[in-house]
């Protein structure tokens, strides 16, 4: 039995000590504090200096403000900052710092010297450890924060490190996040006095390429919107373009990198349909909302928010990047043909000439609403003119078609190729496969998941534009609930009908489903009905029907979709061509496969080493 211990106040550094604990996890998390100050106060220029991965030192030293002589020490201090000043300050904080907790927590844990001089000072002050009144010291506009040995006042802390090169990769990291946030100033770092990243000030875009390479600037879709007081920058890559691990995903709001899952699940809604099994995308995303509707005073380290409007910032976001990603397929090959200097597509775009049917030679409505469906029978009148068209084109005009008819059918393309930026069919390869020329190579298209796309879209689109049919239950589905679900149930009332369900309390603890959405009517719909609470009380939205119901149509889709070594005429091709060119997300099928590829005449001359 322990002996009852009398209370007493902690002593001040031992206070320190248990406070850095929450703030300083590494010499990374020592890294990104210092240079969020420097930022905070109005540096242009930041350079990092770092040795042994930042265990040995880190330095940062910046061309901001400065920190007066008489303000050195009480820097030092816990809970002292010039960032906020009262309540209000609090809950519209605009700084990367508020807390006034880290240069205290990391003198604690180190031997930090403070170097500073203000624009109004003739020269710089230095703080060293221990000393209690700061002395003149040589030093340029700005502050330099020097931290050494870190953790060598706490062993225990200290045997949890890693190895170096472990160690500098986290402060690597750090460094990116902060660079990505502000491109507008400069960074410079160097590890054991060697040069290792230099970033110019630059625009949020080129930073983005500069720090993450050119992924981004070849797979990248830009993001811009904004709804009221909240925007959304960035860029978000293509789906074909997924990765493995989630480790190119960034989010800033209000310029601090943060992990929140309200923004997250947003993102993931919008990716739902497009990505391949557990693919993740890359994205660096800026999301600025009005201060007093978010909280960064969540985690002691700032790397959680806390919205105001959860639901709203949720929405918000998986529509912008939904948007985004709803290209029609083809979409960045017609621009890059229009903007293209490459000698070979030009000499491509000059000479396409042919002959196709006319129905396919025009940008005219003929074409772009010609139904493609897989379940017309042979002798159809569009596959009789496409049959005809093979007759004309093998033994010339028959006397029951006029020459002009003949001419018609036949006459060389008058608009050019790239208004079709999937091109013209040329033929069906192995079955599965369509072969089409473009304005600037050969195309491949994969004609299941293609047309598979354009029904899923189709079937999605025929079911937004009408509510959801209701299925009533001839005997309620009676499970239990706790009151929070009740009361969930009774202030999202209006929502849960026009989801197509009905519920009532029948008891303290008893909730009665007593009517379900149709089409989902086979499911389990006690699951279902949870779910659909759990989802309004996290986002104030139900995500779970809309998933469920995707999922139903990808399985109709897939089943409805031509299936492979099925042989198509060239009309049947160039009608799921245009069908593509105005889908949305018709690069992907609803399984997140490609549905076609693409080869320029470049990457063909390459091949046969024209040129070379």
């Amino acid at each position: 039995m322990s002996i009852r211990r009398p209370i007493c106040a902690l002593p001040d550094l031992l206070v320190s000590q248990i406070a850095a604990g929450e703030v300083i996890e590494r010499p990374a998390s020592v890294l990104k504090e210092l240079v969020e100050n420097a930022v905070d106060a109005g540096a242009q220029t930041v350079e990092v200096r770092l040795e042994a991965g930042g265990i040995r030192r880190i330095a940062v030293i910046d061309d901001g403000g400065g920190i007066a002589k008489e303000e050195l020490a009480l820097a030092l201090t816990r809970h002292a900052t010039s960032k906020i000043n009262s309540l209000e300050e609090l809950e519209s904080v605009h700084s990367m710092g508020f807390r006034g907790e880290a240069l205290a927590s990391i003198a604690a844990v180190s031997q930090l010297t403070l170097i500073s001089r203000p624009k109004e000072a003739d020269h710089a002050w230095c703080l060293e450890p221990g000393a209690i009144d700061a002395t003149a010291a040589s030093g340029a506009l700005g502050t330099t924060v020097d931290v050494k040995y870190l953790f060598d006042r706490v062993p225990a802390r200290r045997k949890f490190l890693r190895a170096e090169a472990t160690e500098f990769g986290h402060c690597i990291d750090a460094i990116e996040r902060i660079a990505l946030a502000f491109p507008e100033v400069g960074f410079r770092v160097f590890h054991n006095d060697r040069a290792v990243r230099q970033w110019l000030p630059t625009s949020a875009l080129k930073r983005i390429s500069d720090v993450l390479g050119s992924e981004f600037n070849e797979h990248g879709i830009e993001v811009n919107a904004q709804g009221g007081l909240i925007s959304l920058m960035g860029v978000v890559t293509r789906p074909t373009a997924a990765r493995a691990r989630a480790d190119r995903q960034f989010l800033f709001v209000n310029g601090r990198h943060v992990r929140d899952r309200t923004v997250s699940h947003a993102l993931r809604s919008a990716y739902a349909d497009v990505l391949h099994g557990d693919r993740q995308p890359a994205y660096v995303l800026f999301l600025h909302v009005d201060p007093t509707a978010v909280d960064v005073n969540v985690h002691p380290a700032k790397h959680e928010v806390r919205f105001r409007d959860s639901g709203a910032v949720h929405r918000f976001v998986q529509q912008t990047v939904t948007q985004a990603l709803a290209g029609v397929a083809g979409a960045q090959q017609v621009s890059a043909v229009g903007t293209s200097t490459d000698p070979n597509v030009q000499r491509t775009q000059e000479n396409v000439t042919g002959f196709m049917p006319a129905a396919f030679a025009s940008n005219g409505s003929s074409s772009r609403s010609a139904a493609f469906d897989h379940r017309t029978q042979p002798g159809g009148a569009w596959q009789a003119t496409t049959q005809q068209a093979f007759h004309l084109r093998e033994n010339g005009p028959a006397s029951s078609v006029s020459t002009e008819a003949w001419k018609t059918l036949y006459a060389p393309l008058d608009e050019p190729t790239p208004a079709w930026p999937l091109g013209r069919a040329l033929a069906q390869v192995h079955g599965i496969y369509i072969l089409a020329q473009t304005s600037s190579g050969l195309a491949l298209i994969d004609m299941h998941a293609a047309h598979e796309r354009v029904v899923y879209e189709q079937l999605k689109k025929a079911l937004d534009t009408q509510s959801l049919p209701q299925q009533t239950l001839l005997v309620p589905v009676v499970f239990r609930v706790t009151e929070k679900e009740i009361a969930l149930a009774e202030e999202f009332r209006a929502q849960i009908n026009e989801l197509g369900f009905e519920m009532a309390t029948v008891g303290p603890q008893d909730m009665a489903l007593r009517a379900v959405p149709a089409m989902l009517i086979r499911g389990d719909l006690e699951a279902l009905a949870r779910g659909v609470l759990r989802d309004l009380e996290h986002l104030g939205a139900s995500q779970l029907l809309t998933e469920q119901r995707n999922t139903l149509l990808g399985t109709m889709a897939c089943h409805g979709a031509v299936r492979a070594n099925r042989q198509l005429t060239l009309e049947e091709m160039n009608a799921l061509l245009r069908q593509m060119e105005q889908t949305e997300r018709a690069d992907q099928c609803n399984h997140g496969r490609p549905t076609w590829i693409h080869w320029s005449v470049s990457d063909l001359d390459k091949l046969f080493l024209r040129g070379q």
